[in-house]
């Protein structure tokens, strides 16, 4: 029976976080604008490097796209504490907590509508890759969306609990932003690790990202069993589990 109150108070704050995204549509394409220029201006100039290690010639579209979607979901669901932070402000968290509602549904609703943005932008930006020549493999891509959306849980949970903890916007936009550029760094987001000297790809080791981006790319491959895909996930929900643990006990806090 709790549960399914859970359940339910979830789907309100779910239904709630989307009627608010759909009032200003327009955040959701702007969010696409920085992968966008990466695909059309960016790419372009990896074709002449098709042959290196982690570049198979001719398929440098194969290695790229995987990688920016990681990018989309890191980015696109790092900053989300904004509107959150908003919501302490002018004191609508307060009122939800003296609701009855459970705190795991305050936060499961809002991430929930996070994932849902995450995925329709990452359907937009494989489309737009077609023409580039991207190949999809259908069954690692579902997988992939899968693995996109465990990565943006675990950067909003991160983005959530930071919002709690601050309460402020300059402090949130200066620690993400500090948090944010090493992740994408030492990912390989941009481009193969392989490319990289021995002891930047041993520091890269410590960045759980980096094998979400492995992931990634082994499953545009087709290569849904592959070792890579394993660790990614496995590292990839812990992560999610742990900064979702963090965002409901500082949430409990605020509520104490």
């Amino acid at each position: 029976m709790d549960k399914m109150k859970t359940l339910r108070e979830t789907g309100l704050m779910f239904r709630r976080s989307m009627q608010h995204t759909l009032r200003n549509p327009i955040w959701v394409f702007l969010n696409l604008f920085q992968p966008l220029l990466y695909l059309f201006l960016f790419m372009p100039l990896l074709k002449s490097l098709g042959g290196v290690p982690g570049l198979p010639a001719g398929k440098t579209v194969q290695v790229f796209i995987p990688g920016l979607l990681v990018m989309l979901a890191l980015f696109g669901s790092a900053f989300v504490g904004f509107g959150l932070v908003d919501e302490i402000r002018t004191g609508v968290i307060e009122r939800f907590l003296v609701t009855p509602a459970h705190r795991s549904a305050i936060l499961l609703g809002r991430l929930l509508k996070d994932v849902v943005v995450l995925l329709v932008q990452c359907l937009l930006i494989t489309v737009c890759a077609l023409p580039f020549g991207l190949g999809v493999n259908l069954g690692g891509f579902l997988i992939s969306l899968l693995l996109y959306a465990l990565i943006a849980i675990a950067m909003a949970s991160m983005s959530y609990a930071f919002a709690l903890l601050f309460k402020s916007e300059d402090t949130l936009a200066s620690t993400l932003n500090t948090i944010a550029l090493p992740v994408s760094l030492l990912s390989g987001i941009m481009l193969p690790l392989a490319l990289a000297p021995l002891w930047l790809r041993d520091l890269a080791r410590v960045n759980p990202f980096s094998y979400g981006v492995n992931a990634s790319r082994a499953l545009f491959a087709g290569n849904i069993h592959n070792g890579d895909v394993i660790k990614g996930f496995i590292i990839v929900i812990l992560l999610a589990g742990i900064t979702f643990w963090s965002a409901i006990r500082s949430l409990r806090k605020m509520a104490a």
